[in-house]
């Protein structure tokens, strides 16, 4: 058993809260406290360059790692655009960055570079803060080291309270952060946000080195902050719910123009495609093929309240697929790269299906043994394509090299190579 084996085994170490116990093995509960105002309240929104050129300074003055944070304006605007920024460092105190106004962030990116950045959920800030110059080179996610180190609960406020004994306020999470100017309560929540993340930083790495697993994390937090940026997707309407209703050609051809309308009037208007024209009712129209207006008008999402313009810029789209070329209609399904989909398996190939039965349930139990999310421990995808495509010759040596080659990090090859070898070689 390696160190953090030992430690998740024994289960006295662990509090029904989630919580690192104390030093003797116990955690006693106490009422956590509400936390309600910044320590040295909330600070104004940088809006102009000469602020922000105080803050650039401030920051770069300070010491030890830099809490950061962002707020979007999710299912109000278009895309996934920061509208407001937050930051806390020693020395510096915290600031809050209205990227609308300052949209240029990279003399502070260039500022904090080489010190740590410490985000909870880091994969769905860096997008938004890359496009506004922000890009960490060291980063430590407290997010991603509450699930290594095997916490129940890993939101922000259930983390903080958790480990740190005091509860945030949570009820602006998904207000429309584009309005301006930004209310008092809002801001007060955005500050508070980065108030007590280095400290909580500084306690998940104390619990992760307790437990054997620091070093895990930190492969980790290295994988995020080097990774390029996502690929834009292929066909993203493929992604509309809905669609495993959808299996005509024509019909998909249908969601496919509907989709691409829509999407080009939420860009314009810069509001949430959803609030353009809802996924259900794209696929309505799919199912039905309205001939006229009058057809459309009649299904659900295109009721009474929607203008006779509107109806004929949807009708248009309805048509344009109707017109198409049989040779020009989308293909059901998406060009699969890498293993089919698991059901599949057992007729295609039951040795295979075989193995990665073994393969999970060994998985899921090593898992169990380290006290954290199988998808933490090896993502599913690696575990299938190993088991669909194994070595020629099965050995710790090639399940290694295949593990790395899918992209595991040193030290998930070191722990889960053993149980995939049993696995395979059954």
């Amino acid at each position: 058993m390696t160190d953090a084996q030992e430690t998740a085994a024994d289960v006295s170490l662990r509090t029904t809260g989630g919580a690192p116990p104390d030093d003797g093995g116990s955690s006693v509960a106490e009422a956590p406290t509400p936390l309600l105002e910044p320590r040295e309240g909330i600070p104004p929104v940088i809006a102009d360059e000469d602020s922000l050129a105080e803050v650039i300074a401030a920051f770069a003055a300070g010491s030890g790692p830099v809490a950061v944070d962002a707020e979007r304006a999710s299912g109000y605007r278009y895309g996934q655009r920061a509208y407001l920024v937050q930051l806390r460092r020693a020395g510096a105190g915290t600031a809050l960055i209205d990227p609308v106004a300052c949209p240029d962030l990279s003399g502070l990116g260039e500022a904090l570079s080489g010190v740590e950045w410490v985000l909870h959920a880091a994969t769905q800030d860096l997008p938004c803060l890359r496009e506004i110059g922000m890009i960490p080179s060291r980063l430590f996610d407290t997010e991603l080291a509450g699930r290594i180190a095997g916490f129940p609960r890993v939101g922000l406020g259930a983390m903080v309270e958790g480990v740190l004994g005091f509860v945030l306020e949570k009820g602006h999470s998904a207000v429309d952060w584009s309005t301006r100017p930004l209310p008092e309560p809002w801001l007060r929540y955005a500050a508070l946000d980065v108030e007590l993340l280095v400290d909580l930083r500084d306690a998940l790495e104390k619990e992760l080195d307790r437990q054997g697993k620091l070093e895990w994390a930190l492969q980790e937090f290295d994988a995020i902050a080097s990774a390029p940026p996502a690929e834009p997707r292929k066909e993203p309407w493929r992604r509309t719910s809905g669609m495993h209703k959808v299996r005509r050609r024509r019909q998909l051809a249908v969601v496919r123009e509907l989709w691409e309308a829509r999407d080009r009037i939420a860009q314009r208007r810069d509001v949430s495609p959803g609030k353009v024209l809802s996924d259900a009712a794209i696929v309505e129209a799919a199912l039905s093929l309205p001939v006229n207006v009058h057809a459309l008008a009649a299904l659900n999402g295109f009721g009474h309240r929607m203008g006779r313009r509107q109806l004929e810029q949807w009708q248009a789209a309805v048509d344009r697929a109707r017109a198409l070329a049989e040779a020009q209609l989308p293909q059901p399904g998406q060009p699969v790269t890498g293993p089919p989909p698991p059901r599949a398996w057992a007729d295609k190939d039951p040795a295979a299906a075989a193995r990665l039965t073994a393969a999970r349930a060994a998985v899921s139990a090593l898992a169990e043994t380290l006290n954290m999310p199988q998808e933490n421990l090896i993502t599913p995808d690696t575990v299938r394509r190993v088991c669909w495509e194994p070595p020629a010759a099965v050995s710790a040596e090639s399940v290694a090299a295949a593990l790395a080659g899918f992209g595991a990090r040193a030290w998930q090859v070191e722990q889960v190579t053993p149980v995939l070898v049993a696995a395979l070689s059954a």
